[in-house]
């Protein structure tokens, strides 16, 4: 709290008549508000929602060492193999790289979201290959995943590049 101090006058100096006065001096007590602020440090520390990292869930298949590697079988014209290049392009073909003719795309959504949508459409079924190549950056595969969750594909996988898809892309 505040306090009110008194001290005495100054010196008293010879031949004068001495007036004594009083000098006031103020203090004041700042523990109070020192509390107030701990508190409310505490306050605001405890109520606060931090944000949740947004994350995407990816079903990773099981390895089981007893089972042989069999490949399923899958149909040529419902197989799109999608590549990611550097400087954001997408080169993507339907089927096999032996006999596929490779168009270029971006990720807007008039790129690679309505070709997928189409393919989808007209296929029935569709199973995506994403095959990310040395040029291409994390942020392309996290952009691609998403169009995957927006275009509701449910069978794609990432794989890694072949030399036949390196050769294709090669000459665009």
């Amino acid at each position: 709290m505040a306090q009110m101090e008194e001290k005495s006058g100054g010196k008293q100096k010879k031949g004068k008549k001495a007036h004594k006065t009083k000098k006031v001096s103020t203090r004041v007590d700042l523990t109070p508000m020192v509390d107030l602020a701990f508190l409310l440090v505490t306050f605001f520390m405890l109520t606060t929602t931090f944000s949740k990292p947004q994350t995407m869930e990816i079903n990773m298949p099981v390895k089981d060492k007893t089972a042989k590697e069999e490949g399923q079988a899958v149909k040529e014209s419902k197989s799109m193999t999608i590549i990611l290049g550097g400087e954001d392009k997408i080169f993507w073909y339907m089927g096999l790289p032996e006999n596929a003719t490779v168009d270029v795309t971006d990720y807007s959504d008039k790129g690679i979201r309505k070709i997928l949508l189409d393919k989808d459409r007209e296929v029935g079924g569709l199973i995506v290959l994403i095959k990310p190549s040395k040029n291409s950056r994390y942020k392309n595969v996290v952009d691609i995943l998403d169009e995957m969750s927006i275009t509701e594909v449910k069978r794609y996988a990432i794989v890694d590049i072949t030399d036949k898809d390196l050769e294709l892309i090669k000459n665009i």
